[in-house]
């Protein structure tokens, strides 16, 4: 590297500290791919997750644009040059890709490439990913590679801390998994015992008030007025238990962290690109930045498996006191009035039952072959 070894060691010292900073996966391995590029100066760099099925759970670039990127395509396959990171487990350092005999099946609207360094990423004896490097910014040897064995020794040891890492990150992820999943079970045991109590106490007394509406009808009036009043009971019993349903992620991370590491799950499990930004945001009271969460989530939801979208956009920002999420696809959109005048699309319902309830507004805007926007705005505390 043109560096000394002072500033060389500096270098990797931030990288490291970089990647140790995030616990969300997808966040640790943006963090891998920049640390990589910036450390050996190298014009793109990419992470490769591999999943069982002959491709990649996720693939994370550095150096190409949004538009290079939705040009190139879908994740690629575990082929060529990638697998041979993935299956032999070994340095490839070349001095032209494009001449390697395993190189081949790249997308036309692939950035060219011409020396090019890779090395697996392992945790023990898996293969837990792996990280290449093309276009080395410097004077290249007639016919040589411009990565050095130095460049290739400095990311060894970004690979080996990068392994450490991204296996944190992923006994975080499942461990908040298993929490959440803990507690969804104890909140459906408890409205099972409480709620099938009162439903059962529920059917007995209709039971009791068909029996008498014959032979004594004041005895069953007063049977139906009991069956209206265990309704009543029932219904608190659910409300309170959908109360309690409020995300474990939501109280612990806040409602930006939470919306940013639920929409980064939805952009590796759908084609569309699912991106997020927010700016100003202050803490809401608990019920608007719930509130906020669920509208955000069934706005998500209809984009993406409705709309035919290609790219989601949601943005949380401050606005007075308050704050005003906005989800815009670009999908078929809809008609909103012709919609609302059906019946139709109960989701818009829920959405502006959610909304009205802790005195925000709803807007939505749509035409057919316009996309949509969803815009809430909730006033604070």
């Amino acid at each position: 590297m043109s560096q000394g070894p002072r500033s060389g060691l500096a270098a990797v010292s931030s990288a490291l500290l970089a990647m140790s900073r995030h616990l969300e996966v997808r966040d640790v391995l943006k963090t891998i791919v920049a640390s990589a590029r910036e450390l050996l100066d190298a014009e793109y760099a990419a992470l490769g997750v591999p999943d069982d099925h002959g491709g990649f759970a996720q693939f994370v670039v550095d150096g190409v644009t949004d538009a290079q990127w939705k040009a190139i395509g879908p994740l690629p396959r575990q082929h060529g040059i990638l697998a041979a990171m993935l299956q032999e487990a070994k340095v490839e350092r070349l001095a032209d890709v494009r001449t390697d005999p395993r190189f081949g099946g790249w997308p036309s609207a692939h950035p060219d490439m011409s020396d090019f360094l890779g090395l697996p990423i392992r945790d023990g004896d898996e293969t837990i990913g792996a990280l290449f490097l093309a276009n080395k910014r410097c004077a290249k040897p007639h016919g040589g590679c411009g990565f050095t064995a130095e460049d290739e020794e400095l990311l060894s040891i970004l690979a080996q801390h990068a392994a450490i890492a991204l296996t944190n990150a992923r006994l975080y992820e499942r461990s908040r998994e298993l929490t959440i999943a803990e507690e969804r079970s104890r909140l459906a045991h408890e409205l099972h015992d409480a709620v099938s109590q009162k439903l059962f106490s529920l059917r007995l007394t209709a039971q009791a008030a068909a029996a008498l509406i014959d032979r004594d009808p004041s005895r069953a009036k007063g049977e139906l007025q009991q069956v209206a009043a265990l309704a009543a009971e029932a219904t608190d019993e659910l409300r309170a238990a959908v109360v309690e349903l409020r995300p474990a992620a939501l109280d612990e991370d806040g409602l930006l962290a939470t919306l940013r590491t639920q929409i980064q799950v939805l952009d590796r499990a759908h084609d569309a690109r699912v991106t997020f930004a927010a700016s100003g945001f202050r803490a809401l009271p608990a019920a608007q930045e719930e509130a906020l969460l669920r509208v955000a989530q069934e706005a998500l939801h209809n984009a993406l498996r409705h709309s035919g979208a290609e790219h989601v956009d949601v943005t949380v920002n401050r606005r007075g006191g308050g704050a005003v999420l906005r989800v815009t696809d670009d999908g078929r959109g809809f008609d909103p009035h012709l919609t609302r005048r059906a019946g139709r699309h109960l989701g818009l319902v829920s959405m502006r039952d959610r909304t009205s309830g802790v005195g925000g507004t709803l807007t939505v805007e749509s035409a057919p072959g316009k996309g949509t926007t969803i815009e809430m705005e909730v006033p604070g505390g």
